[in-house]
């Protein structure tokens, strides 16, 4: 047997299926021991929380397990190769998830939730909870569970060479059918399983692949692969700008357009707060612990792991885009015309690199991780339409029908998310470009709801309410016409266009969105002039300024220094990041 082989041979397809039946039996079991403690059976809490009961390194797991996507495994290592470090803003995040563990946590623990959308109900009114519900939806289904099959797919056939609506559909039903049997408690397990199966695997990658671009030493591959992103993205002058930094400040520079200063750290700053502290598929994960200790702990670790996937992902794209220049590399990351195909720079990456053997252990890992990601986005969907829907028009629904209407919306996801998939495909642009700017448009109306819900009372229900539905048509309105006419918006094709639609339409994306959230914040300042005040037995709690000495003091007890001194660790961390690669 070839141990070198850029292929998959036998006992790599004999792993993989060993190690996902291994795995599929641990879920199984933990599902099973877990309904056997319960009398009475399933409840909703156990369902869509886990009962409420995960510690704090199965919280932080299941947040970074939710997070990596077949997005990052095929999109975040093709953004490496083709743009460099400019998408890293987006990854290195972990500062944000502090934010949830640190300033919303509490706020959610005292309210015992289910939903962001039932938060929001409580501070505003039913209809801002009905809009984000709604919103929410209709993302996961149009981006979030599209985008991860399309992109799995992808990932699919470059590594396994399994035909593309193989992979798609594969992944889709199968975690259709593993979430809806499996519930919170099997993505939660999973999770724990396949997290640091993810991570070595992907450090293997890293490691091995700056290892053959060295010829044999790591830190001589790592400065081949700077100097090769440094040769990179020349202007019209010749000028090699370079993609092996963080920040893109010359207007000559080919990527101040889509990375414009300091534009690119706030706007993707504003989907981060939208993402790690207001998003459903995310939050879910921390209202299953089993207090609000364990909660804060499970963010924390989870702002070490966020740190990972640029070294993870993105990185292992730049040294794939370095290694093109070899032939025996290139013929694994090419198209039929001999093209680059920079989707394909991780799944290369893997068949490149990795021995026989260890090749088939470390897919396990990432068979795991796309199940899970899209597991997590299903049951958050589940949840939304249940807690939020069924349940409002159905409040003497028995705990086994909220369960069983849990169900029956997860399919109905896969259905709508399979649907979706071939108008995606006909968008014509980079899924993970447009899944960002697709973001852009969703985050700041939910930004500036919770941002102004949580830190002032002053905001009212009315101003909230319109706030968030106002926001987010205007960002479907551009979103509409970047559907119908992709290549135009952002660009200067609308010059002989009145003043309003050249600066609506023609303006760069993370302005945009930037302009978006400030203008939605003005917008519910301004109708809280006019509008009534919510009382002070409805806010009670449920901001910053209305916490009861309890809750204060609960909140307080729920912390230690070592949770001070270990989240500046990863703040520090992330400055570090951005020095080096400024």
């Amino acid at each position: 047997m070839n141990w070198n082989s850029h292929q998959f041979e036998v006992l790599d397809w004999a792993i993989i299926i060993v190690g996902v039946a291994l795995v599929a039996w641990f879920v199984c079991r933990a599902i099973r021991r877990s309904k056997a403690t319960k009398s009475g059976g399933e409840t909703s809490d156990d369902y869509f929380l886990s009962g409420r009961n995960e510690t704090w390194f199965t919280i932080g797991a299941a947040i970074f397990a939710a997070n990596i996507g077949s997005e990052h495994l095929v999109g975040l290592a093709g953004a490496g190769a083709e743009t460099g470090l400019g998408m890293a803003h987006w990854e290195m995040q972990g500062w944000m998830i502090l934010v949830l563990g640190w300033f919303f946590v509490p706020f959610y623990e005292h309210s015992r939730i289910f939903t962001m959308p039932e938060f929001l109900s409580r501070r505003f009114t039913r209809n801002t909870s009905s809009a984000l519900s709604l919103i929410t939806l209709v993302s996961y289904v149009l981006t979030k569970v599209s985008v991860t099959a399309i992109t799995g797919g992808i990932f699919f056939e470059g590594l396994l060479g399994l035909p593309f609506w193989y992979g798609a559909l594969g992944l889709v039903l199968l975690t259709g059918v593993f979430t809806i049997f499996g519930g919170m408690k099997g993505v939660m397990t999973i999770s724990a399983i396949q997290t640091p199966i993810l991570i070595i695997g992907a450090f293997l990658v890293l490691f091995l692949g700056l290892h053959a671009l060295g010829s044999g030493s790591i830190v001589d591959g790592w400065n081949a692969m700077l100097a090769h992103a440094q040769s990179l993205n020349k202007g019209v002058d010749g000028t090699s700008h370079g993609i092996n930094h963080l920040m893109h400040f010359e207007e000559s520079d080919p990527l101040y357009g889509r990375f414009p200063g300091f534009g690119v750290f706030i706007g993707a700053a504003i989907i981060g707060f939208w993402y790690w502290c207001t998003d459903q598929h995310i939050v879910q994960r921390v209202l299953a612990a089993r207090n609000m200790n364990e909660a804060r702990k499970g963010t924390i670790f989870a702002g070490y792991l966020k740190i990972l996937p640029v070294f993870m992902f993105l990185i292992p794209g730049m040294v794939a885009a370095a290694l093109y220049a070899r032939p025996d590399f290139a013929a694994l990351m090419s198209n039929a015309e001999g093209e680059m195909v920079t989707d394909e720079a991780f799944s290369a990456m893997v068949r490149y690199v990795l021995p026989v053997g260890v090749k088939g252990i470390v897919t396990i890992g990432f068979i795991s991780a796309l199940v899970t990601s899209l597991a997590a986005h299903f049951n958050s969907s589940a949840t939304l339409f249940t807690i939020d829907f069924y349940k409002h028009y159905h409040p003497e629904a028995s705990e086994q029908k909220l369960v069983w209407m849990g169900r029956m919306a997860t399919l109905a996801v896969v259905i709508f998310g399979v649907a979706w998939i071939p108008v995606m495909q006909m968008m014509g642009k980079s899924l993970y470009g447009i899944l960002q700017e697709m973001q852009s448009l969703i985050a700041p109306a939910i930004a500036a709801v919770f941002i102004l819900g949580v830190f002032t009372r002053k905001v009212t229900p009315k101003a909230g309410e319109i706030g968030l539905i106002v926001g987010f048509l205007i960002g479907m309105a551009r979103l509409a016409i970047m559907a119908v006419y992709p290549a135009k918006v952002g660009s200067s094709d609308f010059l002989d266009y009145p003043a309003f639609i050249q600066h609506f339409l023609g303006i760069n994306w993370l302005w945009f969105e930037i302009y978006l959230l400030i203008f939605t914040m003005l917008l519910m300042v301004t109708i809280s002039f006019f509008t009534k005040q919510a009382s002070e037995e409805k806010l009670k709690g449920i901001t910053f300024l209305t916490q009861s000495p309890e809750q204060k003091a609960a909140t307080r007890a729920s912390w230690t220094k070592m949770d001070v001194i270990t989240s500046l660790g990863v703040v520090l961390i992330c400055i570090l990041f951005y020095i080096y690669f400024w």
